[in-house]
């Protein structure tokens, strides 16, 4: 009514008075009646404000990839800000008379390409895929200082980097050659495996072949042992059946020597007795016959007695004419005979 209006922002704005082309009013979250005909109304946002980008550039070898992110930003300086960019407020309050506002994030995110641009060029591919934090931390760093920001009154809050992708050919073709060099650690694992197994296999039985080695050598000591022993046994039965010999040819000798011996003491005996028995019969060849059988009846039994007289009679049977034998006589020179029962 009348050309006066009431505005009214929020506390993310800086909100800028002009009247006559002097700043009458400045400030966050005001609120106030403004006559409209003379008066420009400058609002800057300056809170913050997450800008994605998504551009393709060229690696070291020459290789294209995509780089996906965003950047997080805001207003440090409102009014360097509306000095460099068209921030007035339409006069309805609502929108800008620019497209300054919408060109901001565009300017931040050719920064933001520039220097990546930057960073990808020094990387081979393989190096570029994997190298995403080291990108973040380096464009950072020189996005703070860079002067098309400062120069705007920017802070940079964030940035970050969610992919790095090659295209999709080259991108199949690192998948082929990865899933080929995983197939070959595969295979490699494998043949790893399979050459353990060999291995352990040879060294179970080298430590079978050796333990068999072991036995036999134990048993062939236990063999030599068993032979040194036999064999000490033979030595020493040898050497008694030896000693036995030489003790039995000299015991044998000894009784050839006693036998001998009696046998001179037999000799010798008989001798003695052979000349005994011709000195007795030289001294008895010198006695008288009768005198001799004197001596010879007097230690006789009395049936040899009888039988010496027969034998007298039988020497004078000439001069005997009958000889008269009673029974009772022979019985007594038989003997006592055996009872018939």
């Amino acid at each position: 009514m009348f050309g006066i209006k009431f505005i009214k922002v929020q506390p993310t704005t800086y909100l800028l008075q002009y009247r006559a082309g002097k700043v009458v009013r400045e400030g966050m979250g005001l609120s106030f009646f403004y006559y409209a005909p003379t008066t420009s109304l400058v609002a800057v946002p300056v809170g913050s404000a997450d800008v994605p980008f998504i551009f393709q550039e060229t690696t070291a070898d020459f290789q294209t990839v995509t780089i996906q992110g965003q950047v997080t930003y805001r207003v440090n300086d409102a009014k360097r800000l509306a000095a460099l960019l068209n921030f007035t407020l339409a006069p309805n309050g609502h929108g800008y008379t620019s497209e300054d506002p919408k060109k901001l994030p565009e300017r931040v995110i050719h920064v933001v390409n520039v220097l990546a641009r930057a960073e990808l060029q020094k990387l081979a591919l393989r190096e570029a895929i994997r190298a995403s934090d080291a990108i973040v931390d380096a464009v950072k760093k020189r996005l703070v200082a860079a002067e098309e920001i400062t120069s705007l009154g920017l802070e940079i809050l964030g940035l970050s980097v969610l992919a790095i992708k090659p295209v999709p050919e080259t991108a199949r073709a690192l998948e082929a050659e990865a899933r080929e060099q995983l197939f070959r650690e595969s295979d490699e694992a494998i043949y790893a495996r399979r050459n353990a197994a060999v291995e352990q296999e040879r060294a179970i039985k080298e430590n079978e072949l050796n333990t068999e080695i072991a036995v036999e050598n134990k048993k062939r000591q236990i063999r030599e042992t068993q032979m040194e022993a036999e064999r000490a046994v033979q030595e020493k039965k040898h050497l008694l059946e030896k000693e036995a010999l030489e003790a039995g040819i000299g015991i044998e000798d000894r009784r050839k020597k006693l036998v001998e011996l009696e046998a001179q003491n037999t000799k010798a005996e008989a001798d003695a007795r052979a000349y005994g028995v011709e000195a007795t019969m030289k001294a008895l060849g010198k006695t008288d016959t009768r005198i001799l059988q004197a001596l010879a009846s007097t230690s006789m039994k009395p049936e040899q007695l009888i039988a010496f007289a027969f034998q007298e009679l039988a020497g004078k049977a000439e001069k005997i004419g009958q000889l008269n034998i009673s029974p009772d006589l022979l019985r007594e020179l038989l003997g006592p005979q055996p009872v018939k029962k």
